[in-house]
């Protein structure tokens, strides 16, 4: 009993050691956003101050969450159609040099378009429901996803593909055993990437031409010089990124603990 409560106190030193920087970092950007407003070093009409944003936060919560929950669903959808596409295309690439040398040039050049410039062709295209954000979400997302999983597929060692095939195992269970799981650690250092830029693309899908989501809220508060509501659907569009960021790093920990713990102390961990 007493070894179990010694090790749940170990976790949750280590969690408080890996966050009290993030945590000190955001507090110490609201104590300046606050000492701002206070100061009145600007206008109210431009920075509201925290506390007229959060009371606007908790007033209009309903409303918010009403278009938050939009956003949300338009990302995971979209995130988890360029996973899923994303990890099909690298396979691909990695196993065929023909597809790899045509398709590699398109990715790239699909990435470096503005999606800004494309996505009212979306909405022209496949009109102001659903499809033209998650369209976008995907397009953002999906390069990323692409670009690690090729990365991931590529670094195994050779001396273990040929280890494998002198044992007399097949391309597919080569792939399943060694291959893909080595890949892993690369796969979700793009996801991390992938999940907050999907939450981007959401976004400016909803930008071009929407009436509902984070986008629509954003818009119709910068027309109306809404400034407070304005940075509330700002802080909770951030928030959205944040978590889904956090979910796909506990997923990354529970299927690569050994990655994981090796990452223990990484800038990057959040738990």
């Amino acid at each position: 009993m007493s070894m179990n409560l010694g090790g749940s106190e170990g976790r949750l030193l280590a969690a408080l050691e890996q966050s009290w920087r993030p945590v000190a970092l955001l507090v110490a950007c609201f104590a300046a956003w606050w000492a701002i407003t206070f100061a009145q070093l600007v206008p109210p009409y431009l920075v509201p101050s925290p506390g007229t944003t959060l009371s606007v936060m908790a007033d209009k919560w309903p409303y918010l969450w009403q278009h938050t929950w939009v956003t949300t669903y338009e990302t995971v959808i979209g995130f988890a159609i360029a996973v899923v596409f994303g990890v099909l295309a690298a396979v691909v690439m990695v196993y065929s040099t023909t597809v790899e040398k045509t398709l590699y040039p398109i990715l790239l050049f699909a990435q470096v378009v503005p999606k800004i410039a494309i996505a009212p062709l979306f909405v022209v295209w496949l009109g102001f429901g659903l499809t033209p954000k998650v369209v976008v979400a995907v397009l953002i997302a999906f390069f990323p996803v692409v670009i690690s999983m090729v990365t991931g597929l590529k670094s195994v060692d050779p001396e273990m593909l040929q280890l494998a095939s002198t044992m007399g195992a097949s391309p597919l269970k080569t792939f399943a055993k060694i291959r893909f799981p080595a890949s892993l650690p690369h796969l979700f250092s793009g996801l991390k990437v992938a999940v907050t830029l999907a939450v981007t693309g959401a976004v400016v899908g909803e930008f071009v031409g929407a009436n509902e989501g984070l986008g629509f809220v954003i818009l119709q508060a910068n027309g109306n010089l809404d400034t407070p509501m304005l940075f509330a659907g700002l802080l909770v569009m951030s928030l959205i990124g944040v978590v889904l960021f956090v979910l796909v790093e506990i997923a990354e920990r529970l299927m690569l603990p050994w990655h994981a713990s090796r990452r223990g102390e990484a800038v990057t961990t959040t738990l």
